[in-house]
């Protein structure tokens, strides 16, 4: 089985780039050596371990050998096997969304996808105390050891929740490579040390069974200081030695070692240096059975990258490609023929009855899709006075547990240590903080303790530390419970605007995986003054405008936070769902500048163009406007007050608030036929009868909005935070940024001529 997986994976890479057709000549590339050295954990893993509640992510460049193993056990057709890396085929890395076959952790952002499992296990967990129907089984996660250099891994290793999830287990292949080089130092006693630090299970497969038994002889003690010590470099040279070579080189003066080594035959000898752990199926399934499900357990297996491949353990052979000859020998050594290199095994073989055996062993059940608990589009309160957008989204979260309980039942939130001061503490006191387990409140009965931390398995909270990156890969395998067991939760993640970019490429994979998730950046811009450079955010309006799958809001009133938020809920935990990014402030604003329509027939209209990307909040009684002034956020007040004060100045103009720029950039394309989004708010906000020349203006890049002058074609200056920002007052930072009511002014009367 091992030699099937080895030769259909190495064919399908050789398929790509040797065979199909390339008309461009641009390289498809693809992993021969990558592959092979997993070849040995995976076959062992599938084919006598796996069971089907257990979930598996396949490093990046293993991808052909998992394709390789569903093939064999039919969850592939054939057809696919000459299409990896061709438009519609097999991808570049394990894809959930784009794979034609069963993947159940999409990879390939280098240490992401190591580290879903751990959060594929939260979310398991916390889906079956809350809402039932995710059952067990073991979260997988066969991780390169190069991968072990990303920050991200070590930020999941030490959370502090991580040391309860029995059911994570990492496999990590460890060939000592990297992309362009043996690694020289020896680093797995260290990397050994700190799993063992942060209290997992360690068990390391080192030596295969022949090695072992050459240890046990006269001279193996000596043989097994030899190799231990030597650095990775020279071992690996060793590898591609001759059986004269590889004695001179080991024996040195110890004379033991010279007769064990001499008593050896050529082939034996090659094979012994060969035989790491990581390639000896019986000592991976001793790990195997070793594994501790009281802690999360990782399984250090040595290996060879392109073990059984003519190019193995050479230090450039991360990309490199077997020559026609060399294929043509591996072929003849495994059984297999070049004339039909997609052959299954022979229907009575013991290797078809396992595949067979294997394929119903692993079978799962369809998933029965449940759905999200009605979700109302408007709760029905018009805040006054005066109020941040930060704020609003507490009211609104607590709100939704009166007038949707269901709903909010599903509902699930997740900070990184800032959930008093993101204005989350109402909600955390309502829902509590999900724990595996029951917690004692020691300040419960502390009459100054105004946030309740009550720990347990029905809490709707996760605080996560202090790192975005966590946060972000748990929001996305919390969103992703819907695909995997039928049970969709409602995820927000809330953290400080300024590290949304800290987070984007977990947040990003997460999307790309189907995980469907709100993100909330709170304070935002430079509105947060006395903070400085470096808590203000510039280009995370840019962020929300350019990620896929994602719509992306930025609410100037309390009212918009929840219609939005509300409408963002009701897209999440379906197959054609999407992500939401909220932008909020901590600013007050008077909350009558909002002009919410009483009547609620124009209620409801002002609800329908808030969430569908603007709305006209004040409209000059001229038949047309001598300037048209698009304003986001916290920067909708300096807009009305700018609006005013060019009515008296005889300058006529209408004050558009934007809450999406995103969708109204996607209406600006579908009205091009570029896009099927609908184009009805274009013509609600921007009517071309009554077009006139354009400012915008946000607490962000400027940029943001430009395109909206596209629209009717008109002239236009684009007001915005082009450069970091320092400490001050709200007045004079926003001065500092021309973004202030003046610079407004200015801006329009520029335009306007």
């Amino acid at each position: 089985m091992q030699d099937r997986v080895l030769w259909l994976s190495t064919a399908i890479i050789d398929h790509a780039n040797r065979v199909r057709p390339n008309p461009s000549g641009l390289k498809v590339g693809g992993h021969q050596a990558s592959s092979a050295s997993m070849v040995s954990i995976m076959t062992a893993l599938w084919f006598s371990q796996l069971r089907a509640e257990d979930r598996v992510s396949v490093k990046p460049h293993a991808s052909p050998v998992l394709h390789a193993i569903n093939y064999l056990l039919g969850e592939l057709d054939q057809r696919y096997l000459s299409t990896l890396r061709e438009f519609g085929g097999l991808q570049s890395y394990p894809s959930r969304s784009k794979d034609p076959d069963p993947v159940d952790y999409s990879t390939g952002s280098v240490g992401i996808g190591a580290t879903a499992p751990i959060w594929g296990a939260v979310a398991r967990r916390y889906v079956e105390a809350t809402v039932g129907g995710a059952g067990t089984g073991r979260q997988y996660s066969l991780v390169g050891d190069a991968e072990l250099d990303e920050g991200a891994i070590w930020e999941a290793v030490l959370d502090p929740m991580v040391n309860e999830l029995g059911e994570v287990v990492w496999i990590v292949d460890l060939n000592r490579q990297s992309l362009d080089r043996v690694v020289p130092n020896i680093g797995a006693t260290r990397l050994q040390g700190m799993f063992d630090a942060a209290g997992w299970q360690v068990l390391t497969v080192k030596y295969g069974r022949l090695l072992q038994d050459l240890f046990d002889q006269p001279g193996g003690e000596a043989l097994r200081r030899r190799i231990d010590e030597m650095s990775n470099p020279e071992y690996q040279r060793l590898l591609r030695c001759t059986p004269a070579q590889q004695r001179e080189r080991l024996t040195g003066e110890d004379e033991q070692l010279r007769s064990l080594l001499g008593s050896l035959d050529d082939e034996t000898l090659r094979d012994a240096v060969r035989n790491l752990g990581g390639h000896d199926l019986s000592a991976l399934l001793d790990a195997f059975d070793s594994i501790d499900d009281t802690r999360p357990t990782v399984i250090f297996a040595y290996t060879l990258k392109g073990f059984g491949l003519a190019s193995e353990g050479h230090p450039q052979n991360h990309s490199s490609l077997l020559t026609a000859g060399q294929l043509a020998e591996l072929a003849d050594r495994v059984g297999t023929s070049l004339d039909d290199p997609w052959t299954r095994f022979e229907g009575d073989s013991a290797a078809a009855k396992l595949c067979t055996a294997t394929a119903a062993r692993l079978r799962r059940e369809p998933v029965v899709a449940h759905q999200v608990p009605p979700i109302p589009a408007d709760i029905g309160r018009t805040p006054s006075g005066r109020a941040t957008t930060q704020a609003a989204l507490g009211r609104a979260l607590l709100d939704l547990t009166r007038e949707a309980p269901e709903a909010a039942r599903r509902v699930v939130t997740l900070c990184p240590d800032v959930s008093s001061s993101t204005n989350l503490g109402g909600w955390v006191n309502k829902v509590g903080v999900w724990s595996p387990q029951e917690r004692i409140d020691w300040f419960a009965d502390d009459p100054e303790t105004i946030l309740h931390w009550r720990e347990r398995p029905n809490g709707q909270h996760l605080e996560l530390g202090i790192a975005e990156v966590n946060l972000v890969s748990a929001l996305g395998e919390l969103g992703a419970t819907w695909s995997r067991w039928g049970q969709p939760l409602l995820p927000i993640g809330v953290l400080y605007d300024p590290f949304v970019e800290r987070a984007l490429e977990p947040w990003s994979f997460g999307i790309y995986a189907g995980g469907q998730s709100i993100l909330i950046g709170t304070p935002s811009g430079v509105t947060l003054a006395p903070e400085g450079g470096a808590h203000q955010s510039i280009t995370t309006p840019s962020v929300g405008l350019e990620q896929p799958g994602c719509v992306t809001y930025e609410p100037a009133f309390a009212l918009d936070v929840e219609w939005t938020l509300l409408a963002s809920l009701a897209k999440l935990g379906k197959p054609d769902g999407t992500s939401a990014y909220l932008r909020l402030s901590t600013r007050p604003v008077e909350q009558s500048l909002a002009a919410v329509p009483a009547d609620p027939a124009a209620r409801e209209r002002r609800r329908r163009q808030v969430v569908a990307g603007a709305y006209p909040i004040r409209t000059t009684a001229a038949d047309r406007p001598a300037v048209t002034i698009a304003a986001m956020g916290a920067m909708v007040t300096e807009a009305l007050a700018a609006a005013e004060r060019l009515d008296a100045l005889g300058t006529p103009a209408d004050v558009v608030c934007v809450t999406s720029p995103g969708l109204l950039f996607e209406a600006t394309q579908a009205r091009a036929g570029r896009d099927t989004a609908q184009t009805w708010i274009l013509d609600a906000v921007l009517p071309a009868r009554r077009a006139a020349p354009m400012v915008t203006v946000l607490d962000g890049h400027p940029h943001s909005l430009a395109f909206l002058a596209g629209v009717n074609h008109v002239r236009a200056t684009h007001l915005g935070v082009t450069r970091f920002g320092q400490s001050g007052d709200l007045d004079s930072v926003y001065r500092y940024h021309g973004i202030d009511t003046d610079s407004i002014i200015q801006a329009a009367l520029d335009v306007t001529g």
